[in-house]
């Protein structure tokens, strides 16, 4: 149980009732991920904004998004994000569990393409020391094609992440998965 007051779809009403049926028509149902925002409605606005967002993304893959979150939880030790993007990799993705803990181990093993690898290291970079990050960086992934977007919109994704990892921890989420 989380040590914060958590809303069950049958409690919901107005504008948190609103987001859980948005959420239910998106995914099915409304899991403990979700349930933890509801607390504050407009946060849950927020992360389920965010999370439509990257669903569409034009130019960074799910896979890559998952292994963000992976390797951002990782760092964190969020088992729910970490299973639970280990999941969609597996499950939608079409990997193997042994791909997941072999990009664990060593980046380098991530099963991507070269250049969505070289994304995924810096956003883990960024992540891990923002003050290490400098404009050669940015001039490699640009000289592989990578927008200004799309390097921002990836290391706001593993920002991002970091804070649910904190949330999640913090809190107590639990797997319902």
């Amino acid at each position: 149980m989380p040590l914060i007051k958590t809303y069950e779809t049958n409690e919901a009403t107005g504008e948190l009732k609103a987001l859980y049926d948005e959420i239910t028509a998106l995914r099915g149902r409304v899991g403990n991920n979700a349930k933890l925002f509801s607390v504050s409605p407009e946060a849950l606005r927020q992360q389920l904004d965010f999370i439509k967002y990257y669903i569409n993304h034009p130019t960074l893959s799910m896979p890559l998004l998952a292994a963000i979150r992976i390797l951002v939880s990782s760092g964190e030790n969020c088992e729910f994000c970490v299973d639970y993007n280990t999941g969609l990799l597996v499950n939608m993705m079409g990997w193997s569990i042994e791909d997941v803990h072999a990009m664990r181990k060593d980046i380098d093993n991530a099963n991507l393409q070269e250049k969505e690898k070289a994304l995924l290291k810096f956003v883990v970079k960024a992540v891990q020391n923002a003050h290490g990050v400098n404009a050669n960086d940015l001039d490699e992934l640009r000289e592989m094609q990578w927008s200004d977007k799309d390097i921002f919109d990836a290391v706001a994704h593993g920002a991002k992440m970091l804070a649910t990892d904190i949330l999640f921890n913090a809190f107590k989420i639990e797997k319902d998965f």
